[in-house]
């Protein structure tokens, strides 16, 4: 069937699924680097000098050559493109139901886009916690579907589900923020701006800036989501509490930078690609 005769919803997947693999696969070094910066906590030994992204990103180029900053790219993909497509599907569904004739106010943007990442998060989170896994560097995994079938045999099918609480204490806030100041920027934008052929230029910009103020606010809970998931053991109340005995509230913020740029510049594109495949299959996002 042609994608012009599909239904509207199953449009909107593949729309959100082809722009969240063009942004994966750009970004997926600063999400190596951000996780490495976020484990190497509990490794470092009190008072020793502080390892900053550009250290990372140097040590991972010389132990594991260029391509090891590209490591996790297949559970990434594995997460990111049916992840992504469920969530604008969602989105997509919950804005014609509710909103088919009026563009979201603030909180109904924020419920709007919170709703959708929960709904995504939740059936996507195995894959997460085993690309985290990857990224981290500290197992020794051959494949998805084979790290699957070890955390099932070795730890039990409930640690697929490990940070689920950290990981919706991230990604529903970031979601439902990123959503309220993107369509309220985007929406405030001069008509000659919205209609021109620069209007793409122009929601990237307002999504870097949403995609900013976003991960800012929600940097202490990926921390505490990257250590519980690679570090199973630990429940989330046990991880913040580690976290801050070992390393205070700065080490709630380590890995900001790599995940600032990453999250702003891959949610930015993924709107933008989507919003105009949107209008190239004659639907509006």
């Amino acid at each position: 069937m042609e994608l012009s005769l599909a239904h509207p919803v199953f449009k909107a997947f593949m729309c959100g699924s082809f722009s969240g693999t063009c942004s994966t696969l750009l970004f997926q070094p600063l999400d190596l680097v951000k996780t490495r910066l976020q484990t190497l906590q509990s490794s470092m030994q009190p008072g020793s000098g502080r390892v900053g992204m550009v250290t990372v990103l140097l040590s991972v180029v010389r132990t594991e050559r260029l391509l090891g900053l590209w490591k996790g790219i297949s559970p990434s993909f594995a997460r990111t493109i049916p992840g992504v497509g469920l969530y604008f599907s969602t989105y997509y569904s919950l804005k014609q139901h509710f909103f088919q004739d009026s563009n979201p106010k603030a909180v109904q943007a924020v419920l709007l886009g919170g709703g959708a990442r929960t709904v995504a998060g939740v059936f996507m989170l195995p894959v997460t916690v085993i690309k985290t896994r990857f990224e981290c560097g500290r197992y020794s995994y051959g494949s998805v579907t084979g790290a699957l079938r070890s955390v099932c045999r070795t730890e039990g099918p409930a640690a697929l589900f490990s940070g689920l609480m950290a990981t919706l204490l991230r990604d529903v806030p970031f979601s439902g923020i990123y959503v309220m100041f993107y369509s309220q920027t985007k929406a405030a934008l001069p008509k000659e701006i919205s209609e021109s052929a620069s209007a793409p230029l122009a929601n990237f910009s307002c999504g870097i800036l949403a995609g900013i103020l976003a991960s800012l606010i929600t940097q202490p809970a990926d921390v505490v989501k990257t250590n519980v998931q690679v570090n199973p053991q630990l429940k989330t109340a046990e991880a913040i509490r580690c976290i801050y005995m070992e390393h205070g509230l700065q080490g709630f913020f380590r890995g900001a930078v790599p995940r600032a740029l990453r999250r702003t510049m891959m949610a930015a594109m993924a709107w933008t690609v989507y919003e105009q495949m949107m209008a190239r299959v004659g639907l509006k996002s």
